[in-house]
């Protein structure tokens, strides 16, 4: 059996509401000394690179639908990506993956670019704030566009995101929020619906036309499924894209030259995200259920237990990472776990990578002097799952 560490912090560990330190602190104690943990109750936690690989690399084994164990997770999350199994999940993931072709993604890149500085055209100078400005709202506006929904739409469907997103980030739970959450989640699809019924009398060329179109093994996929594919995309690809553009930040503030570097260098910038990425992982965590007894790190966690897979500890591990607390632009071997593995493999990993990639081409282009303002108080979420903040102030004034 694993061995059980003392509880010296609540068992999913502690929030990132200091910028994280004594979380990755605690990780990393767990990573040396307690690889395979047993939670007081009994929950599974996995830390390690080769572990956590072994994990999500076997969903015959660990099975994503965590409803098993927590029916009351079902209400929302039903009938998502994330939480199927194969063989569905098969059939529906290779549906969903044509929306994010290399050419899919590669032809949204003018349109991305106008939306990033459209949005920064309204930025207050000499200082504003990164997220409200650009990081939270160009995800939004670049799902909008992908599915093809009536500009004019535009404002509901970021109310609505802003309610499906604050179950994700917000640091309040409870009864009143999963009601705001179900109640958002209810609307959008109901909305979506009445664009299925245009879509398919008259389809166009977004990604709404083609999934309404779609067939999986003859049948064509119902109006929920649909709609519960426009829901993943716009909630779980936006935290990404929002943490990752503000941890860039973060590290500039805490070695300039890196940021002098990509500006100067901008071929380097695929480099640096993945970096970021590692370093400052937006989801924490992932959760998996097993299915039977199996062996993991030389320890056997029985069936039917819930298995928390920490991919931050895995991007901060030393056996995959050398001097894994640095920014390595020119680190080999890869692997990088901030996206997942397998076949939950994060869906929007080409738009996220892109939508980032655009944005800090459009501030180095746009504003001269850019640095995080210095002095100022950044407030990150007090969870434990996500790892990203609410305000960035950015001070920086027009390039010449």
């Amino acid at each position: 059996m694993a061995r059980q560490a003392p509880t010296v912090f609540d068992p999913i560990g502690p929030s990132t509401a200091d910028g994280g330190a004594e979380l990755l602190a605690w990780l990393r104690k767990m990573r040396d000394e307690n690889p395979v943990w047993r939670a007081d109750n009994d929950t599974y936690h996995i830390f390690r690179y080769a572990d956590v690989q072994q994990v999500l690399s076997d969903p015959a084994s660990f099975s994503s639908d965590t409803a098993l164990l927590v029916p009351e997770i079902d209400r929302l999350s039903r009938g998502l990506l994330p939480r199927m199994d194969p063989p569905r999940h098969r059939a529906l993931r290779r549906l969903a993956n044509q929306a994010f072709t290399s050419k899919t993604v590669t032809a949204l890149e003018p349109r991305i670019a106008r939306a990033a500085h459209a949005l920064l055209d309204e930025a207050p100078l000499p200082e504003f704030d990164l997220i409200e400005t650009l990081a939270y709202p160009l995800p939004v506006v670049v799902v909008a566009e992908l599915l093809g929904l009536d500009p004019a739409d535009r404002a509901r469907f970021r109310d609505w995101a802003n309610r499906l997103i604050v179950a994700q980030v917000g640091d309040k739970a409870g009864v009143e929020v999963a009601v705001m959450t179900e109640r958002a989640n209810r609307e959008l699809k109901n909305h979506l619906r009445g664009f299925l019924v245009e879509r398919r009398v008259s389809p166009g060329t977004d990604l709404l036309s083609r999934l309404a179109g779609a067939t999986v093994d003859g049948t064509r996929l119902t109006d929920d499924e649909v709609a519960n594919m426009a829901v993943l995309l716009l909630s779980a690809g936006h935290v990404t894209t929002t943490s990752l553009l503000g941890h860039l930040f973060v590290c500039f503030a805490d070695d300039p030259g890196l940021a002098a570097r990509l500006r100067a260098e901008r071929g380097l910038i695929p480099a640096a995200l993945e970096e970021v990425l590692r370093l400052r992982s937006p989801i924490i965590y992932v959760r998996r259920v097993t299915r039977r007894d199996v062996t993991v790190g030389g320890h056997t966690i029985p069936a039917n237990r819930m298995v928390t897979v920490w991919l931050l500890a895995a991007n901060h591990d030393e056996r995959k990472f050398p001097e894994p607390e640095r920014v390595v632009l020119n680190r080999t071997g890869g692997g990088q776990a901030a996206f997942g593995h397998g076949i939950h493999f994060c869906l929007g990993a080409p738009l996220a990578r892109v939508e980032t990639r655009i944005a800090l081409n459009a501030l180095f282009d746009r504003f001269e002097d850019l640095r995080v303002t210095p002095g100022a108080h950044i407030p990150f979420y007090d969870k434990s799952d996500i790892y990203g903040m609410r305000v960035l102030p950015l001070t920086a004034r027009r390039a010449r």
